[in-house]
């Protein structure tokens, strides 16, 4: 069986405009549902709790020792949770 090649992380600049694109589609979709009444508790509760998360996993990569350089993989790493999250909400909120 072949092994499945493991994706390439994005670059800093790419990440960022996965990250704003994902953002603007999660915020359209969720700006909808809400408009319609369709927006349910569970929702309302993952907007915040992703949040609350990102910032923490964001906070230890600053946190690193790795990160007192500040080059580009730290900056990359600070912004991973938020990316990871944005770009799932898109894609399963486009399947609602």
């Amino acid at each position: 069986m072949k092994k499945r090649a493991r994706p390439v992380p994005p670059s800093l600049p790419q990440m960022m405009m996965e990250l704003s694109l994902a953002s603007w589609e999660t915020i359209a979709h969720r700006s909808l549902m809400m408009m319609q009444g369709r927006c349910s508790p569970d929702e309302y509760a993952r907007m915040v709790g992703e949040k609350a998360q990102a910032v923490q996993a964001s906070m230890l990569a600053l946190a690193s020792p790795a990160a007192v350089a500040m080059d580009v993989a730290a900056a990359t790493a600070v912004l991973a949770p938020w990316h990871k999250g944005a770009s799932a909400n898109a894609k399963r909120l486009r399947r609602k």
